[in-house]
């Protein structure tokens, strides 16, 4: 498949088993066990590409949405300086700058709880579970998505930090591959949309909408690819009309995908160029490309888009401190690290965040079930 799509490990629609050597890269199916293993957070693994323009790669997700009731957090640790020869990590949040809200219930933090003893805890604390990540609702579940959604936007606003959250479950996701599943149509995912935004509150979140959904719609015919982008331009604008302090990107794939003009063209068809429904873009979900080349690639697609100045970009740097593997592997490759820490304060024009939106250290199923967490590959990402 011609995509940077995602193996997805949702509680309503995993089937079959992955186990694969790390050797081996990655298999077909996805391990049910792994779905129903964390009620929270769904792991996302959306790799690099063995192709430099029009990569194949596969995403696997995190465990699933949250649960109303999160866990206390625990406190957050300094991380330790970066090793040699990654990318520089950012500052940390000034105060005149909210933070990024850490939510309390996710795989990391189970391994963490669970395992108090183990000697890489400290340094997977540090350097991972203490960090803000996104939150992913990936299966569709219209009876309780307001409510988790709404557990995840109230817990930052209780600490008046933002959250970032992702829609998940757009028709024909990954267009019926590894991350096949998502609403049963186009209506009923404009109801699950709306249902979305009756959660998020009314103080300020950052919404990643929907990975893959234009940079993979090459697959669909144009009237399938018209209804698609007409639902995503609905959804920003109810968003944005549910909640006027929602920031809400749209998927640029990366900049080892398509052309940035090429890219922005879908865009502007899915909405994204306007005010009312975006804040602009977002690059590198799951990937490795180095930070540099995603902010490049995001300023020639922003402008390629047009739309006002204010339109901005946000990059996953959850795993791309030592850029793409040269083989371009895909499947927990080693030789990764951690890359630049997220922060709302990145020093660079019209870049307006670098996020963690891939959880660091779940795997892409070959050191562990795909979208569980690995503490062997966590710490291997840490340093």
């Amino acid at each position: 498949m011609v995509a940077a799509a995602s193996i997805v490990v949702a509680v309503a629609t995993a089937t079959g088993v992955l186990a694969s050597p790390r050797e081996g890269g990655g298999g077909d199916g996805v391990d049910p066990e792994a779905a129903r293993s964390s009620p929270t957070v769904i792991a996302d693994e959306r790799p690099p590409a063995p192709n430099p323009v029009r990569p194949v790669s596969r995403h696997t997700e995190p465990s699933s949405a949250p649960s109303a009731a999160p866990r206390p957090a625990t406190p957050f640790t300094p991380p330790d300086p970066p090793a040699s020869g990654r990318e520089p990590a950012e500052a940390e949040e000034t105060p005149k700058t909210a933070g990024l809200y850490r939510h309390p219930d996710s795989r990391v933090l189970d391994w963490v709880r669970e395992n108090p003893d183990d000697p890489r805890l400290p340094r997977i604390v540090s350097e991972i579970a203490d960090r803000p990540a996104a939150v992913w609702f990936a299966d569709y579940t219209p009876d309780t998505i307001t409510e988790r959604v709404r557990a995840v936007t109230s817990g930052g606003e209780a600490e008046g930090r933002v959250p970032v959250v992702v829609p998940y479950a757009i028709p024909d996701r990954d267009c019926g591959g590894h991350s096949l599943g998502g609403a049963p149509d186009l209506a009923a995912y404009d109801d699950w949309i709306d249902l979305f935004a009756a959660g998020l509150g009314s103080a300020e979140v950052i919404v990643v909408l929907e990975p893959d959904a234009v940079a993979q719609a090459e697959c669909l015919t144009q009237v399938a690819r018209d209804g698609r982008f007409a639902s995503l331009a609905r959804a920003g604008r109810v968003f944005k009309e549910a909640n006027p302090r929602a920031r809400v990107y749209f998927d640029a794939g990366h900049s080892g995908w398509h052309a940035p003009d090429v890219q922005a063209a879908w865009l502007r068809g899915a909405g994204a160029a306007s005010p009312e429904a975006s804040d602009g873009v977002f690059t590198n979900v799951s990937n490795f490309h180095t930070t540099a080349d995603e902010v490049g690639y995001a300023r020639e697609v922003l402008e390629a888009l047009g739309g006002p100045e204010s339109l901005g970009a946000v990059v996953d740097t959850s795993r791309n401190g030592n850029g793409p593997p040269a083989d371009g592997a895909w499947c927990d490759p080693e030789g990764r690290a951690l890359g630049r820490p997220p922060t709302l304060t990145t020093g660079e024009d019209r870049v307006d965040a670098y996020l963690w939106i891939k959880l660091p250290g779940e795997s892409d199923g070959c050191l562990a079930r795909p979208g569980t967490f690995s503490p062997e590959y966590a710490g291997e990402l840490a340093g």
